[in-house]
C-alpha cells in the first residue's frame, strides 16, 4: 500500500501512519476514551516514544482499570521491534502483560527470523494481536511456540489502524470470547473502511 511520504516516515512520530496520524495508535486512542498518563521521548534504544494510556472497562458487572503501554519504534529498527514483541508474547521479562500487540508493517514478509523464543516457564497466560498485512501465516507459528494465545491475526492486506486495536482490546478486556473479539475488530474495520462486513470478517482470524 502506497502512502504519502510524511505518513510513511518511520522516524516522525507526529505524522507516521501507525502512530501520530489520525488513526495512528497515539492519536486515535487519545481521542477514543483512553487517558494519556505518561509520554516519554526516546525511552530506550530503537524506541522513539512511549505512551501509557488508562481507561476503565466494564467486566462482569465491575469497573476494571486497564493500563496500555504503547511504543513507537523507529521504522529502521523493525527487526528488533518484532523480536521484542515476540519475546514479550513468549512471557519474557519481569512484568509480563496480559496481552501484547504489534501494529504496523509485516516485517516478516521482508526477512525471516533464525529462531523465535519458546514459552517462558511459569509466565502467566497472555493473548497476542498482530495488526499487519497477512499476519497469520507469518506470525502464528512463532506466537504458538511462545505460548501465547493468537487472539487476533489477519489473513490478507489491510490498513493496520488503531480503531481495530481499540475495539479488540475493549472486547477482550470486558471478558468477551475470542470470536466476539474478532467480530468487534471486523465491525470496527468495516465501519471505517466501508469494505463490507463479510470481507472484514474474512480478514480477521485467530485461535478459539
Amino acid at each position: 500500500m502506497k502512502v504519502a511520504p510524511k505518513l510513511g516516515d518511520g522516524q516522525n512520530t507526529e505524522t507516521n501512519l501507525y502512530w501520530g496520524a489520525a488513526y495512528g495508535v497515539r492519536t486515535y486512542l487519545a481521542h477514543a476514551g483512553w487517558t494519556v498518563r505518561t509520554r516519554e521521548k526516546a525511552p530506550a534504544p530503537g524506541v522513539l516514544e512511549r505512551v501509557t494510556f488508562t481507561r476503565t472497562i466494564a467486566r462482569r458487572g465491575r469497573q476494571v482499570p486497564i493500563v496500555l503501554v504503547a511504543e513507537a519504534w523507529d521504522g529502521k529498527e523493525i527487526r528488533p521491534a518484532i523480536e521484542r514483541f515476540l519475546a514479550m508474547a513468549a512471557g519474557a521479562g519481569d512484568d509480563v502483560p496480559h496481552a501484547v500487540a504489534f501494529v504496523g508493517h509485516d516485517g516478516l514478509m521482508d526477512f525471516a527470523l533464525t529462531s523465535a523464543p519458546a514459552a517462558s516457564r511459569g509466565a502467566p497466560a497472555r493473548a497476542s494481536i498482530v495488526l499487519a498485512c497477512a499476519s497469520k501465516p507469518y506470525f502464528e507459528g512463532h506466537l504458538t511456540k511462545g505460548g501465547s494465545h493468537p487472539l487476533l491475526l489477519t489473513t490478507g492486506l489491510m490498513a493496520p489502524e488503531a480503531y481495530v486495536l481499540d475495539a479488540a482490546l475493549r472486547a477482550w478486556a470486558s471478558g468477551e470470547a475470542a470470536e466476539r473479539v474478532r467480530e468487534s475488530a471486523a465491525q470496527a474495520y468495516d465501519h471505517f473502511q466501508k469494505c463490507g462486513i463479510k470481507a472484514a470478517r474474512r480478514l480477521f482470524s485467530g485461535s478459539p
